[in-house]
């Protein structure tokens, strides 16, 4: 027995419309994720009271309650001012030693400065394992096993006008989190590669297009989009192999790992993208505008370069940013031949770290905020994307009413 049609047209409509709600919803659920992640650094501190550590302390006492045993945090309020920590400190098998030692924080409500103990004794060493971080440690019983205090402050919001502008990327010990350097490696990296790579694609594009043999355009044709297949790791272990030592030699730098090197790799990446589509949008070209032309005495490369390229600007233009969108979100072949150092560059040949270098380099140790920050800077790169999609679209809308 045959189904009608309706009832067939009917159950495919329901099923597309539940495929694309929930496709929707989970791209939106997605990017909410990632924003909340994102903008928990800027807007809350990384905890609501302090922590306080011991090691191989069997019993202390911290501002009177006592403590045996313990292990984990030790958490105190946070409006606490100073903290007062007594114990028995063993220097040897024979010695005891009765302890209080006292940290002071410092007098302003967010909490951001702790003071040196104001007594850590002769024996006590005072550390600063990161900013928000002070440990004392006292020889233990044998040597290796030392005894040790440490109190945590939380990390008040970050300011976000600083996580933009800032130029120092040090997040596990001064917890400053500049993305400056990062942001600018990010787009003289792209800007490089489509000032290298998009005149040689639309040259090739417009070749292809319009005086290559159909045949041998075909051939080509499927060589490039071959290429757009490639895997970016392979583009990466190529410049590592090829163009890093090239540029070391050449300029006889102690490394090759450069922004030029990523600039070069980059500009081969794009290639393919800006070739396929710019050569489509050439071939769109209506025949009669070469004809007419041809028909006035224009020569074949005039017609070329003054009437087919000139009415495919728009198409031509929308391959130009999708081919800068690629760039901006490639991360593994610049990982390999950028250098991956946060700094400000001067020349094309120091090292550069791009955000999504960051991304994939840090987020497998990061952890609290720095793991949050490192989706602060997944959302840099979303609004960048983003402006660019946009761009794209405006393009394509603006040719299609020129066109007509």
């Amino acid at each position: 027995m045959l189904i009608p049609r309706r009832i067939t047209d009917n159950i495919f409509t329901w099923v597309f419309r539940v495929f694309s709600f929930t496709g929707a919803a989970a791209l939106g659920a997605i990017v909410i994720f990632i924003f909340a992640q994102g903008a928990e650094p800027f807007l809350f501190s990384t905890s609501d009271v302090l922590n306080l550590v011991v090691e191989r302390l069997d019993r202390v006492t911290v501002n009177g309650q006592v403590y045996e045993n313990h292990h984990g945090f030790i958490e105190l309020p946070w409006y606490t001012d100073t903290v007062t920590v007594q114990f028995v400190n063993r220097r040897g098998t024979d010695f005891h030693e009765e302890r209080e030692l006292v940290f002071r924080l410092a007098p302003d409500n967010n909490r951001t400065t702790l003071l040196h103990p104001i007594e850590a004794g002769e024996d006590g060493t005072v550390t600063h394992p990161d900013a928000y971080t002070t440990s004392v440690s006292y020889p233990g019983v044998f040597p290796g096993l030392q005894e040790r205090i440490h109190i945590i402050l939380p990390e008040p919001p970050y300011n976000f006008f600083d996580f933009l502008s800032g130029l120092r990327w040090l997040p596990t010990d001064l917890k400053e989190y500049g993305i400056l350097p990062m942001i600018l490696g990010s787009v003289l990296v792209c800007l490089g590669a489509l000032l290298l790579g998009v005149p040689i694609a639309i040259l090739c594009a417009l070749f292809m297009s319009e005086f290559m043999p159909a045949k041998l355009a075909n051939i080509f044709r499927s060589g490039v989009e071959l290429l757009a297949g490639i895997p970016s790791v392979v583009y990466g272990f190529f410049g590592l192999m090829v163009i890093v030592p090239m540029i070391k030699n050449t300029f006889g730098t102690p490394a090759g790992n450069s922004l030029l090197a990523a600039v070069i790799v980059l500009a081969i990446m794009i290639l393919p993208t800006i070739i396929a589509v710019s050569e489509k949008c050439l071939k769109a070209v209506p025949r009669s505008r070469r004809e007419a032309s041809l028909a006035v005495g224009a020569s074949k490369m005039q017609t070329a370069f003054h009437v087919v390229l000139p009415h495919a600007r728009s198409g031509v233009m929308a391959a130009i940013i999708l081919g800068f969108s690629r760039a901006v979100g490639e991360t593994m072949a610049v990982i390999l031949v950028a250098g991956n150092s946060v700094q400000m560059i001067s020349n094309p040949l120091q090292s550069v770290r791009t955000l999504t270098a960051t991304i994939a380099l840090e987020m497998g140790y990061a952890a609290e905020r720095h793991a949050n920050m490192l989706f602060s800077i997944g959302i840099v790169l979303l609004i960048m994307v983003f402006a660019l999609n946009s761009l794209v679209l405006y393009l394509r809308r603006r040719g299609g009413e020129a066109n007509e």
